[in-house]
Order: structure tokens, then C-alpha cells, then sequence
């Protein structure tokens, strides 16, 4: 099974549409049979697609340029979070090319108010995977030391609400460093979680962040913040950064995670 995370900034990136569409060229090739977005950004202002996606919404466009490309059986399910700078309404994502059995999707923040940027919501699906159920979950969480929205309540609220009946992935960008101890990181695998990185047979150096980025405005070091974690531990082949211009080029102020995993169904 191959994985791909991926913080996409959307609409915030330069030549917008000609990365949207290198992402569409990667994903035909690596043929992902899940990938997790967050920063799923549409326009306020955008005419409505269906429900509450808009024609512009990153995810549609992202669609439609794999259908250019003959790939037509991947499904999209996003969820909205947030208003952004006024402009955008900001979201998380899941795309898969398996039957989708259930969604999901539910706020972790404290904060449930969509004109405050830290309001923090989360998708999930679960798919139907050789014959066996697997949970997804797209993640865009807070800060460790954000005394208004504390990233241990946001953690102990996304776990409490994913599925642990079947095997989960939590997908995403966590904004907490692993290499800080006793921060978020930590939390996270002291609830019983695995690093697919740390599980990887082969990998790089895994970071997903260089310098200064929204966020992170102070930062001067190499960052490894998204992440796919999950309550199960599964045989990772590997787990590679890319489109960090060594790995494919770059589309986002963040740098992706594909993880290709040994998972038999039934």
C-alpha cells in the first residue's frame, strides 16, 4: 500500500496551476492508494461544485487534472475548517482509489468558530482494502506551547474520537517537531502510536521543513512535522520525503511524506 501526506498551501503558492498539475503527473506515477491533504483551500467567493465544495477548491482541480490524465478512479472527500486572510476557506483531505465504506469528520480544537484560524477540524474515511476496513485520517493540528489551543488537548481529542476498531493512519501536518523531546511528538507515540518512519526499512532523513514558513516564522532548523502515524505495527518498506527538489520539485512551503507499507487484507 502507497501513502502520500501532503501540507499543499493552496493558493498561496506561485504558478499555482502548474503545480497542482506536476502533483497530478506525480500521483499517476507513484499511483497512491491513499493521500492525505491539508491546507485544502477554496474561495470564499467561488461558485458552488456540490454540497459545500466549491469549483476552485485545490482538491477539485487537483481531480480534474488526473482525469486529463486518464486517471479517473480516485475519490475525494474534504472537510472545512477555517477562514483564511478573508479569502479562502481552508480545509483537510482524503483521495483514494478504494471504496470508500464510511466518512468522518470532527473538530479537535477548543475553538468551533470558522473566522479564528486556529479552529481545527478533521476528515476521515474508511476504505475497503483487499477485502479488509482501514481508517485514514487527514490531520492540520496546533502547537505544543499555544496556550489557547494546547496541541495535548487536540491530540487527546483526535484519538478519542478515530475508530480503534480497525487499523488507523493519522496523516498530516502535526507542527510539532519530532526531534524536541517531551513535546507533541512524544505525546503522540506515548498513546500507543507508531512512527511508520521509525517502522521504515529504508528511509531518508525525513525532514519536511527548511527555515521560515507560516507557522514557524522564527525557525532556523530542518523540521520533521508531517508525519503518518498509526495504532498498529505494520511492515514499512519505506518512508521518503518528496517534492523537496531531491525528490521531485517543490509545489509547497512544506515538503510531502510517502510511506509504501505491507498490509494484506482478509
Amino acid at each position: 500500500m502507497k501513502l502520500l501526506t501532503l501540507n499543499c498551501h493552496a493558493w498561496h503558492e506561485e504558478n499555482q496551476t502548474e503545480k497542482i498539475r506536476y502533483l497530478a503527473e506525480t500521483i499517476k506515477e507513484k499511483n497512491y492508494d491513499v493521500i492525505a491533504l491539508q491546507e485544502v483551500n477554496q474561495s470564499i467567493s467561488a461558485a458552488l461544485n456540490y454540497r459545500d465544495i466549491k469549483k476552485d477548491n485545490y482538491g477539485i482541480v487537483l481531480l480534474e487534472e488526473l482525469e486529463k490524465l486518464g486517471m479517473t478512479d480516485y475519490s475525494f472527500v474534504w472537510s472545512f475548517s477555517h477562514l483564511v486572510y478573508g479569502i479562502y476557506e481552508e480545509g483537510v483531505a482524503l483521495l483514494t482509489k478504494h471504496p470508500i465504506l464510511a466518512e468522518d469528520s470532527f473538530v479537535v480544537s477548543q475553538s468551533t468558530d470558522i473566522n479564528y484560524w486556529k479552529t481545527r477540524k478533521i476528515v476521515g474515511i474508511q476504505i475497503d482494502y483487499q477485502g479488509a476496513p482501514l481508517s485514514f485520517y487527514s490531520c492540520h493540528m496546533g502547537w505544543w506551547t499555544d496556550e489557547e489551543e494546547p496541541f495535548k488537548l487536540q491530540a487527546d481529542s483526535l484519538l478519542q474520537q478515530a475508530k480503534k476498531e480497525v487499523p488507523f493512519f493519522l496523516m498530516g501536518d502535526f507542527n510539532n517537531s519530532a526531534s524536541l523531546s517531551g513535546e507533541g511528538y512524544d505525546y503522540l507515540i506515548s498513546q500507543d502510536l507508531h512512527d511508520t518512519y521509525e517502522l521504515a526499512e529504508q528511509k531518508d532523513q525525513g525532514t519536511t521543513v527548511e527555515g521560515k514558513i507560516t507557522g514557524w516564522h522564527d525557525n532556523k532548523h530542518d523540521l520533521r512535522i508531517d508525519l503518518v502515524l498509526t495504532n498498529r505495527p505494520f511492515q514499512v518498506l519505506s518512508s521518503n520525503v518528496i517534492f523537496n527538489n531531491r525528490n521531485k520539485s517543490i509545489i509547497s512551503d512544506h515538503f510531502g511524506v510517502e510511506v509504501n507499507l505491507s498490509i494484506s487484507g482478509k
